[in-house]
């Protein structure tokens, strides 16, 4: 059975939209088991309740705890990864961390736990996991103390996959604009390639201070990266668009600086 991990699950919404996902494309409920991980201690227990309502499987850790402290599922190896962790968290950091594992590609600095996130969900992939993050966009570009040196080393390995710049607006918690970042243990296509995409002028604002990317516009990014990837699950084939995707070589993202923002690629 396959495993899908949160490190930072909230109350749950990613794994109850999981789950309806599974549900609407052919699968059933608990074709995926759930593993999570929450700090606080009230949203831990709203977690557990979320899930159990719904006669979801789910294993949340013995209690509470930080995920880079006290990670509560050290040996689980995941085929999914699905987390959105709080943006540029700048007091993560404890002595105990030093030399850890989980930091392959550098220690992360003290005062941005972005790298730290991405190196966490990283090393809790099986061989052919993935994981899908959802961070500030200055993850992309930010080369503040070690940020650079470890996003370069991680796309150097080749275990950057695509990255997505999001429209402003999605979120109600913040107005600061994400990206979404797709990681992978091991590639098995497309060696040596990332596919940007810059949805940024793709939502569609349903209220003054709140925007949304249609089901639409959902399917048109889930098929191109389908496509790119040449799974068999969509008929089409992937071609380079002006302005909404494109393929780069590791060459050419080394040129820039191992900047990874989605505009610098696809042109206008």
């Amino acid at each position: 059975m396959d495993k899908s991990y949160d490190p930072c699950c909230g109350s749950g919404g990613m794994f109850v939209q999981s789950e309806r996902f599974i549900e609407a494309h052919g699968g059933k409920l608990g074709d995926v088991s759930i593993y999570g991980q929450e700090a606080n201690p009230t949203t831990w227990r709203l977690a557990a309740m979320n899930l159990a309502i719904r006669g979801i499987d789910f294993n949340l850790g013995k209690e509470p705890a930080d995920t880079f402290v006290r990670d509560q599922h050290p040996d689980l190896r995941a085929e999914f990864v699905l987390a959105n962790p709080p943006f540029n968290i700048s007091d993560w950091w404890h002595g105990s961390l030093e030399g850890d594992p989980r930091w392959v590609y550098g220690t992360p600095p003290q005062g941005n736990a972005n790298t730290a996130w991405l190196q966490h969900m990283r090393y809790h992939l099986k061989p052919t996991g993935r994981a899908g993050i959802v961070l500030a966009n200055g993850s992309m570009s930010s080369s503040q103390n070690s940020e650079g040196d470890i996003r370069r080393a991680m796309v150097d390995a080749d275990k950057v996959e695509v990255m997505i710049a999001l429209p402003g607006q999605l979120f109600f918690n913040t107005q600061i604009p994400a990206c979404l970042w797709f990681l992978v243990k091991e590639k098995r296509t497309r060696q040596g390639e990332v596919l940007f995409i810059d949805a940024r002028k793709l939502g569609s604002m349903i209220s003054r201070v709140q925007c949304e990317l249609t089901d639409e516009v959902i399917e048109r990014i889930a098929n191109t990266v389908a496509a790119w990837r040449g799974d068999s699950s969509t008929e089409e084939s992937y071609a380079d668009i002006a302005g909404f995707c494109r393929s780069v070589t590791l060459v050419e993202i080394a040129e820039h600086g191992h900047v990874l923002t989605p505009g610098r690629y696809v042109g206008a």
